[in-house]
């Protein structure tokens, strides 16, 4: 069941939660080139010993002796062509020679680490751009495919292409939404609108056992997706596995913001929080309530936090926090080093020239964090191969993105430049100078091992920058919003967490000491520690809502058609 000591395999080589927000500022990719280019004219020597090497790795690929080989991981390069086909052999193997001869060569440059960093990640943008798989020409298995359908796959690819040119705003689909239908076989779980103003919609789901618990949950989600990651199929249902396990469980659903919506910020939104807050306190008749937030939702929560904190407002009980960044550092990844001061005063301006980010923007600069993965792989399905993307409820989700507020962007932007979280007392929003050292409330903060978006040891900063004496933090193996869905009965699921009982110390390398692997899911574990603080049981409400808020639409709601 337990095994000591973690093994955290796969961990993401490039990531930041703010890279989709501020993006790569054309200065700032020219900029990055025109430093390897002086770098390396600086050092005629270095150049030459570097391109020697490359030529020697070419003269082995053209005599058939060269051992250059993907790693067994890499899927471009599964097909036995790429072993055995010789032109297909040497196409591949001169991509991996410039690949490697690439790494070396920045390696040998003098660069601090932040230059090195910003120099592999923009290179590798380029490789991966440049793979022979990414051209119907060298790709065997598009060609095979192309033949065993009669050409027909190219056709379809065209279509696939024209459509997403049409639709899509010219990025590549990542997935086939025609299976999904909100509230058919997606977000089923029943329940109903007990609120709506004109920012959020609040969603009071029904009690599936005899008696809940006094204290209810609250969630928060980020502004960036829609709330139904809450409630994707049944067996993922972080929503149902609260409310069979007798949680009152409250989700907030915020509004797609339209260019006019553009003028709401952090202020605005910590106030629809308390307005939340408010309404499940009258529905509930209960004077605590246990919030959770994720990503940029555990933003708004912890200003949320330190808001009510100041105001001497104790209503808030326990808090959960999952893959949340409070406390970047410019070394966490590589795609962190792509974050300038120049790039976020771009971004700022960009933000307010057009009162909102658009959804397909922000889903840009994400899939630029892994293009590999979100970009070149759904072009050869796509394009190469003829195939639909496939149908998969998390795909769907997260493309069904929003937009996003300038004027919260700008917020985000300047919470993390002035490094807000971490410097108590340094900065005034929402009415208050945010201070997390006056949150006393139990906390339990999660990050994913293989997070593409918010760095696991980013995340665990957090642990140290609230004032409360009990935190727990917990390590899911997986990936940013996989690290959250992993329900029990996944084969695959793992956590780790500690060994001791004591809150967790400054340095993650000390807690990763102490810490053991379980075998399981993390919500069992989680529910356990939200059960013990979330008071006394009590027999289940007949009816959603109350007289002051009524059950309207069912949920999801309406927002989330928007």
């Amino acid at each position: 069941m337990a095994q000591d000591g973690p093994t955290l395999e796969g961990e993401p080589e490039v990531t930041m939660a703010l890279g989709p927000l501020v993006g790569l500022a054309r200065e700032d990719f020219v900029g990055a080139i025109a430093m390897l280019l002086r770098e390396t004219a600086s050092d005629p020597g270095r150049a030459f010993k570097h391109a020697q090497s490359f030529s020697e790795d070419v003269v082995q690929i053209m005599t058939g002796k060269s051992e250059l080989a993907p790693n067994p991981k890499d899927r471009r390069f599964m097909d036995p062509a790429f072993s055995f086909n010789p032109f297909y052999k040497a196409g591949m193997q001169y991509f991996l020679a410039v690949e490697k001869g690439t790494k070396r060569w920045i390696e040998d440059l003098e660069l601090d680490a932040l230059e090195r960093d910003r120099a592999s990640f923009i290179s590798q943008i380029i490789i991966d751009a440049l793979a022979p798989t990414n051209s119907f020409a060298l790709n065997p298995m598009a060609q095979k495919r192309a033949i065993d359908s009669g050409g027909l796959s190219l056709v379809k690819g065209l279509r696939n292409a024209y459509d997403d040119m049409v639709n899509n705003d010219f990025m590549v689909s990542q997935v086939d939404k025609k299976p999904f239908e909100l509230g058919e076989n997606i977000a089923t779980s029943p329940g109903a609108v007990v609120y709506r103003d004109e920012m959020f919609e609040l969603i009071q789901y029904q009690p599936s056992t005899e008696e809940v618990y006094e204290i209810p949950q609250l969630t928060i989600p980020p502004q960036i997706n829609k709330m139904y990651i809450n409630d994707l199929s049944p067996e993922k249902s972080v929503v149902k596995f609260q409310v069979d396990n007798g949680i009152q469980t409250f989700v907030i659903s915020w509004r797609n913001p339209s260019e006019n919506m553009g003028v709401w910020g952090m202020d605005e939104y910590v106030d629809a929080c308390v307005r939340a807050l408010d309404a499940v306190q009258e529905i509930t008749g209960s004077d605590t309530v246990n919030v959770s937030g994720g990503c940029s939702g555990g933003q708004t929560m912890s200003v949320l936090l330190s808001k009510l904190a100041a105001e001497k407002d104790d209503r808030i009980g326990a808090a959960t926090m999952m893959v949340c960044v409070l406390e970047p550092k410019p070394g966490d990844t590589e795609a962190s080093s792509l974050i300038s001061e120049n790039g976020i005063a771009l971004a700022k301006q960009r933000a307010k020239r057009q009162g909102v980010i658009e959804a397909s923007s922000l889903a840009r600069g994400f899939a630029w964090l892994r293009p590999n993965d979100l970009i070149w792989n759904y072009v050869i399905n796509n394009y190469l191969m003829g195939e639909d993307p496939p149908a998969f409820d998390v795909l769907f989700w997260n493309a069904d993105a929003t937009n996003l507020s300038a004027t919260l962007m700008g917020d985000f932007l300047d919470l993390f430049e002035a490094n807000a979280y971490a410097e108590p007392g340094t900065f005034d929003i929402a009415g208050h100078s945010l201070d997390l050292t006056n949150v006393k409330s139990d906390m339990f903060i999660l990050g994913g091992v293989t997070d593409h978006i918010t760095p696991w040891r980013a995340c665990y900063r957090s642990t140290q920058l609230f004032g409360s004496k009990n935190v727990e933090f917990v390590l899911s193996q997986s990936g940013h919003m996989q690290a959250i869905l992993n329900p029990p009965g996944n084969p695959k699921a793992k956590y780790f967490k500690s060994k001791k009982k004591t809150k967790p110390p400054a340095s993650v390398e000390k807690w990763m000491e102490d810490t053991e692997e379980v075998q399981n899911s993390w919500w069992p574990y989680w529910m356990e520690w939200l059960q013990s603080r979330s008071g006394e049981e009590k027999p289940a409400p007949a009816k959603l809502g109350s007289k002051a808020n009524k059950p309207s639409d069912p949920a999801p709601g309406t927002y989330v058609l928007e």
